[in-house]
């Protein structure tokens, strides 16, 4: 992994997580009620993913703390102690137990969380996984029921999926089937699905063209529908073949004079609005998935300018990740790591 995840945030974003992921309430359930025995506690429906507000938030908020884990427990740059309590909270919400009641929940419930809550999930075995310690791969293997359940949702999902959801938020295609791309190996996913993944993306977007990038953002994204298409067709095409889809799709962008509006950092006017703070978001995965387009391109001026975008995102987006409102503070950090995780032109 490149050492771009500086270590000056490993606290403060550990910190955050692990608020978090312990808060049950505010709690926003996407559960739909079938009877008045339903009316329980978050945590007695999802006892390992109950807190960070909502379901997927507490997923990813979990590999968070995973992944700083992996990067930083042995530099000296997270204390032994908090280090401790980290690993005292995922032994807590780590179990088999836990998990097989997370993944009857999701078999019962097929379209619950599709896909990104999937993807957060996947990824969060495929982090433990990654750790390389007794610890991450006892969490990996209580996470098989889950990652077992999301194989067999997505083996049944995908040859349904005629279109694909193309907005700025959980529901999008393209960013919750590259992240199952990313994390599917190591999460232990079967290759016929991984096989399927790819092969949807190619179906979906192949022959896609001139996307209306000057209408985004929209007033609640915290996704980029057109940068999360092309990063996700960075996934499953040849670099020289991408590089000619790219121009097609996004001609403005990759021109020896780049100009689109997906280079300019969005205006986030309310901060505390819960929709509107989603474009915080946008700042960051952006980033992210600016950095990752640029490391397919050849030395040039789209390059440069993918680059001095997603910095100028990161320059923004940043200083809003832990403001003390609840809103932003229980999923901006993830976030935040997948930018600064993404070395520049890699």
């Amino acid at each position: 992994m490149p050492p771009a995840l500086p270590s000056a945030h490993a606290v403060p974003f550990a910190e955050l997580a692990l608020a978090n992921v312990v808060r049950e309430y505010p709690n926003a359930p996407a559960h739909l009620y079938a009877g008045p025995e339903e009316l329980v506690p978050p945590r007695t429906l999802h006892p390992a993913f109950y807190g960070g507000y909502d379901w997927h938030s507490t997923v990813h908020m979990h590999w968070l703390l995973v992944r700083l884990m992996r990067r930083f427990s042995t530099t000296g740059d997270l204390p032994a102690t908090l280090t401790t309590r980290m690993r005292e909270v995922l032994d807590t919400h780590l179990t088999r137990e836990n998990i097989q009641v997370e993944a009857d929940y999701l078999r019962g419930r097929p379209h619950f969380e599709r896909p990104y809550g999937w993807a957060w999930l996947i990824a969060l075995a495929a982090e433990c996984r990654a750790l390389a310690t007794p610890d991450g791969d006892r969490w990996a293997d209580a996470l098989a029921p889950g990652v077992a359940a999301v194989g067999d949702l997505l083996a049944a999902w995908l040859p349904r999926a005629t279109y694909p959801v193309r907005h700025g938020v959980h529901n999008n295609s393209a960013f919750g089937l590259g992240l199952i791309l990313d994390a599917g190996p190591g999460a232990g996913l079967p290759e016929q699905v991984i096989d399927a993944t790819a092969g949807r993306l190619r179906s979906w977007f192949t022959d896609d063209h001139d996307a209306p990038a000057h209408w985004e953002p929209s007033g609640q994204d915290f996704l980029s529908p057109a940068l999360a298409e092309a990063d996700a067709m960075r996934r499953v095409l040849p670099v020289a073949e991408f590089r000619t889809w790219l121009a097609g799709f996004l001609p403005a962008l990759v021109s020896d004079a780049p100009d689109s509006s997906l280079l300019e950092p969005p205006v986030v006017s309310d901060h505390s609005d819960p929709q509107i703070g989603h474009l915080l978001g946008l700042t960051l995965s952006r980033a992210a998935a600016l950095r990752s387009i640029a490391g397919a391109l050849p030395d040039g001026p789209a390059r440069s300018a993918l680059l001095a975008s997603a910095d100028a995102h990161l320059t923004r987006g940043l200083p809003t990740v832990s403001s003390g409102d609840f809103s932003s503070d229980h999923w901006l950090a993830t976030y935040a790591v997948l930018a600064l995780d993404t070395a520049p032109g890699h």
